[in-house]
């Protein structure tokens, strides 16, 4: 791989969005003459390869190092916690994100940061903005990303220009928005196969604030007494990432794709700030957080929140 070639990815524990965002900005960057490739920091999840087996589209390479040298553009992240080790050293050349900015950077920086319900809905833009052409293709991956960010628009974080840049994805890739988005979604919620470890890890993210030692981790369903038939196991691999990272407080949401709602499991020794932060008391470490789907709007805001009133830690 040439020095100058640009390594494009996402966060940790790729979901759909943080794939779709590296398959079409490395994209971009090829259709506007830099050379640029497509990295994952992590497993594909089943919902991300049903969109890559829809649109016949190869899962990007597994990146596990970088150095001081490599020429960066960082998608759906801007988080170093949630981003390879030496991120900080690297040459970061761009950013596109629709998450909370927690960035330092060394040089200056091209960011694009975005109240959007998906990152994916600003690489729609940038394509527009540059003038290039969008393949079906391209098209079917970044509308997956905007139904799977959403939860098919059900979600707070979504816009309306995530609605519309959706319904424009879907002319372009020649599918039904509906039928196509409700199979996607459903692709995402089978677990059965999966041990527990991998169950907390198929989209968990850390935070740091104030000190705390922040994970949490959510999974979509469409039963989620399925899911909470295997809560021993679930628990048994959250304390053992608590043991091993030091995590303080790891939260674990279900989140139903149906009725919106997300069941909690909650570990650490700061369950105290969850309880307060959601004025709610767990019962065998576990709550029902109705209207609850969103961790970037919902569920990581109220934690830091209560972080913020001055509550020790």
């Amino acid at each position: 791989m040439a020095d100058n070639m640009i390594r494009v990815f996402g966060h940790t524990n790729p979901d759909t969005d943080s794939i779709s965002c590296a398959i079409t900005m490395a994209n971009l960057q090829n259709q506007l003459g830099r050379e640029a490739q497509s990295f994952r920091l992590g497993e594909i999840n089943k919902e991300t390869q049903y969109a890559l087996n829809t649109f016949d589209l190869k899962e990007p390479e597994l990146l596990s190092n970088i150095d001081s040298n490599t020429n960066v553009i960082m998608v759906d992240n801007n988080e170093f916690s949630q981003s390879l080790p030496g991120i900080e050293n690297a040459h970061i050349q761009m950013v596109v994100d629709h998450h909370r900015l927690n960035l330092q950077t060394a040089e200056p920086v091209y960011c694009i940061a975005e109240p959007v319900g998906c990152a994916s809905t600003i690489m729609y833009k940038l394509y527009k903005q540059d003038d290039v052409s969008i393949t079906p293709k391209m098209a079917g991956i970044m509308l997956s990303a905007i139904i799977s960010d959403t939860l098919m628009f059900k979600s707070p974080t979504c816009t309306e220009q995530d609605k519309i840049t959706a319904e424009r994805l879907a002319k372009i890739a020649g599918i039904n928005l509906y039928d196509y988005g409700y199979k996607l979604l459903e692709a995402g919620t089978d677990i059965s196969n999966f041990t527990g470890l991998e169950i907390i890890n198929v989209d968990s993210k850390d935070f740091k604030h104030n000190n705390l030692k922040l994970t949490i981790s959510q999974i979509n369903s469409s039963n989620l007494e399925d899911v909470f038939k295997r809560k021993t196991e679930i628990e048994q691999a959250i304390e053992q990432r608590i043991q091993e990272e030091n995590i303080d407080l790891f939260v674990f949401l279900a989140t139903d794709i149906l009725e919106a709602n997300s069941k909690a499991i909650v570990l650490g020794n700061r369950i105290d700030i969850f309880e307060r932060a959601f004025n709610t008391k767990l019962i065998s470490n576990t709550t029902l957080l109705k209207g609850m789907v969103s961790r970037k709007k919902q569920i990581l805001p109220a934690i830091i929140e209560t972080l913020e009133q001055k509550i020790r830690i």
